[in-house]
């Protein structure tokens, strides 16, 4: 064998046994990887889960957020699963991100946004989904303080393109509370979410899940000022 040959020998056989190493190690920390236990659900009660979303919008209010399940090793729990505590339905404004204002993570919270949360046909399909499938036990509409959607549902603008859709959707909630005191935006803010949950409440899937105890359904309101989320009845 010529020493060129000989040389490239035992170049291959080094590489090979480099590339066996780099698979050990790969093995090895996808062993270490199967030992972490998956995701389950904390079989928590509507009203705890509830008590859950109030002590970290209370965390976040006070600025001492404990930034929860946000680990590498809580990517890995997730990964194949999920379990969230509760499903939000919020307005997609971008003051209102419901994992800072409730001081949850990854996982905890399954998101439904779109302006002015109106219950449309894709949006409860969504939660129906979150509640059957996923087992969410508290579903809670939440509107905000000086929301722009309502804002113009109430003033009755003439909007472009797609815009006007939710805003026809609030509609009913606005002639609700036309002849109230007080504030119309305010006014319409609150029955917008009260309205949109009188929706939800059509679903005979997330009826059937209330009857039978496993799901909560809750109105919520968001401060922009304060941060504070006032639970609506």
């Amino acid at each position: 064998m010529e020493r060129r040959d000989f040389l490239k020998l035992g170049m291959t056989g080094a590489f090979g046994m480099m590339l066996s190493a780099s698979d050990l190690f790969w093995r090895v920390e996808q062993a270490k990887a199967a030992e972490i236990p998956s995701s389950s659900p904390e079989s928590l009660s509507p009203d705890a889960a509830l008590q859950k979303l109030i002590e970290g919008n209370q965390r976040f209010v006070a600025h001492q957020p404990q930034y929860p399940d946000q680990s590498a090793l809580r990517l890995q729990e997730v990964a194949q699963a999920q379990h969230p505590f509760a499903t939000i339905l919020s307005c997609a404004d971008s003051r209102v991100p419901a994992e800072i204002v409730f001081d949850q993570g990854i996982g905890d919270i399954f998101d439904v946004r779109i302006a002015g949360n109106i219950a449309t046909p894709e949006a409860i399909g969504s939660i129906e989904y979150a509640v059957v499938l996923l087992a969410s036990p508290l579903l809670m509409v939440m509107g905000h303080e000086r929301c722009g959607a309502v804002t113009a549902a109430v003033q009755n603008e003439s909007l472009l393109g797609d815009i006007s859709t939710f805003v026809k959707a609030i509609k009913p909630a606005v002639e609700k509370v036309k002849s109230q005191p007080g504030d119309a935006v305010e006014n319409a803010v609150v029955a917008n979410v009260q309205h949109q949950i009188e929706r939800l409440e059509r679903s005979q899937l997330l009826t059937e899940q209330v009857r039978s105890g496993k799901l909560k359904i809750v109105g919520g309101r968001y401060d922009l000022d304060t941060g504070r989320v006032t639970i609506i009845t």
